[in-house]
């Protein structure tokens, strides 16, 4: 049930006959129209803004026509009061029983309360982390694995047939870099001291990849020019990388479906494949780039390269997918990669990048609209910062790691539901500041732990109710559900109505922040009820000796449990049984 959902289809179709009896001018159009909560609970229970959008297109007042559409609304028997407000805004006010009927609904089914059934979603690609095999995971890879995973999660649950995919690097220079780094922990594995150029990887996390090469090659390797070993070294460490990172993921809770690797483009006809299907389109071409901007002529080399005619669409310039020297750009694969993915039959690409990839976005969505004609969008979702604090001072980082804090540093601190929570208490493209002790916090301050106390509290008195007797069933509970008379009562039950419609709009937007803030608010609601029942003793979730009073209100507390429930397991949190 979307109760949004269900009175926009109201409101259309009382637009649709307007049309039909001459009221309103044929062709318009009603996609903008809206149904959403006023911005002031006090002037209803909802607000729509189908006068003030369609009054241009109409040449009509926008009051002449909410008044029309208000006569029209108040004739549907969920609609108690349909009110002009300003310019023409139509607040509308809905009967009572309205919201005995959403707690009825998300008792009747709880797993499917504000789910999409799947089956006839589209299919979509999030590649995300998507990390360089070159050490453990660190704190930026950390908030693009938990939003990533976050917004499967969220799509699958609007009814989309999601595959998250880990795009390995490792076909350029930085995994010889590894290689190189890792042979120098096999000689120090020998007893040799081990030379860690300026570089090189320095971390401590490559001192087993080391003695794993000493018991696999023993001592042959040993002084043996670097021509002899980098191939081998190079797979063996990375393929260590990968184990590590699929651990890091694993303490997330994050399990990718594909693994694909950019090594294994190289060498296939693939990278040229994809190359000259660009060149049919008449994409590809040799040309001479202009100089970037900032640079002068002393500092500029102009030269001839094979280039990609990204500006058709929708780039800033053309982009270079092969060098001078003959080799392929960075871009080349990557082209390659996305073409698989749109053979592979999805309908939609999503990418998640860290902030340092923001020039990097147009040219990945010119190639994947000229790749499928335009059939396929590619989202990119930029992943600003984390900065990490404790004990109000920046925190340290890792000796293991080298140069930078590591993800299972801070989960190991935090913890995972905490850490996967936090991040997503801001919108992606938002610096992120992370305090252990703030995060840690038995406050409202601290969104993850107001949300979980709320969680607590419900599976608290549900225990209280059951052992004074009250049947906690869903079934029982569906059947006990009333009117709400207070308001209070009436707020929370108004906010798990709007369950729905945030998934749409969150799922929609790719947003699944979204989904934490509503989780916040509804726990804030929650917890206003539960704190005026310290005051009201007829507010109170148990009332003592009294099962059939005590019996709607449990329902009405274990409806917002659902829902806690349902936005928790979208952001990959546990559900709170009890606080301790």
């Amino acid at each position: 049930m979307n109760i949004f959902a269900d009175i926009r289809a109201l409101v259309i179709q009382a637009l649709t006959d307007m049309t039909e009896q001459g009221r309103l001018p044929a062709g318009l159009d009603f996609a903008a129209v809206a149904v959403e909560p006023p911005r002031d609970a006090a002037h209803g229970d909802m607000a729509t803004n189908a006068a003030m959008v369609l009054a241009k297109p109409a040449r009509m007042k926008p009051r002449e026509i909410a008044d029309l559409l208000a006569a029209r609304l108040t004739g549907d028997p969920r609609i108690a009061s349909a009110e002009v407000a300003g310019p023409g805004f139509l607040n509308l006010r809905l009967v009572p029983g309205t919201w005995a009927e959403v707690l009825r609904a998300a008792l009747s089914a709880p797993g499917d309360y504000g789910r999409v059934p799947a089956g006839n979603g589209p299919r979509v690609n999030v590649e995300f982390v998507s990390a360089n095999p070159t050490g453990p995971m660190h704190v930026g890879h950390m908030r693009g694995a938990v939003f990533g995973d976050a917004l499967a999660n969220l799509l699958q649950f609007a009814g989309e047939d999601v595959t998250r995919e880990y795009y390995i690097n490792d076909g350029g220079a930085q995994v010889d870099v590894l290689a190189r780094s890792a042979y120098e922990r096999y000689r120090e594995a020998h007893g040799l001291e081990p030379q860690i150029a300026e570089g090189l990887y320095p971390g401590d996390y490559l001192i087993p990849v080391g003695e794993a090469l000493k018991v696999r090659h023993g001592d042959s390797l040993l002084d043996r020019p670097e021509s002899v070993w980098l191939a081998e070294v190079r797979d063996f460490a990375t393929e260590a990388m990968m184990d590590m990172i699929r651990e890091d993921l694993a303490l997330l809770g994050i399990r990718m479906d594909v693994y694909s690797s950019e090594k294994a483009l190289y060498g296939t006809g693939r990278i040229e494949a994809a190359i000259d299907r660009l060149r049919a389109a008449g994409l590809i071409y040799e040309g001479t780039l202009e100089p970037p901007k900032g640079k002068t002529p002393d500092d500029w080399e102009p030269r001839k390269q094979t280039l990609f005619r990204s500006s058709a669409h929708g780039d800033d310039v053309d982009r270079p997918v092969k060098k001078s020297d003959g080799s392929w750009t960075y871009f080349a694969p990557d082209i390659a990669y996305h073409w698989d993915k749109i053979d592979r039959g999805f309908d939609q690409l999503i990418d998640i990048f860290g902030a340092d990839h923001g020039g990097y976005v147009k040219r990945m969505q010119a190639a994947v609209s000229a790749l499928s004609n335009g059939r396929v969008p590619l989202d990119v979702k930029l992943i600003q910062l984390v900065k990490l604090w404790k004990n109000g001072e920046p925190f340290k980082m890792s000796k293991r790691a080298g140069t930078f804090v590591t993800l299972r540093d801070v989960v190991e601190q935090a913890g995972r539901d905490v850490t996967r929570f936090h991040m997503l208490t801001r919108k992606n493209d938002a610096a992120l500041d992370f305090d252990f002790d703030r995060v840690l916090e038995q406050s409202k301050d601290n969104p993850v732990w107001y949300v979980q106390y709320a969680s607590a509290r419900i599976n608290s008195v549900l225990r209280r109710a059951g052992d004074m007797g009250v049947d906690i069933s869903d079934a029982a509970l569906t059947r006990a559900v009333s009117d709400l008379e207070h308001p209070a009562a009436q707020a929370l039950a108004r906010r798990i109505a709007e369950w729905p419609r945030t998934v749409e709009i969150a799922a929609r937007a790719h947003e699944p922040h979204r989904i934490a803030f509503y989780l916040y608010d509804l726990a804030s609601d929650l917890h206003a009820l539960w704190n005026r029942g310290n005051d009201e003793a007829t507010l109170r979730f148990v009332q003592d000796g009294d099962i059939a009073a005590t019996a709607p209100k449990i329902a009405l507390a274990r409806a917002v449990g659902v829902v806690i429930s349902a936005g928790l397991t979208i952001l990959g949190v546990t559900p709170a049984k009890e606080m301790r």
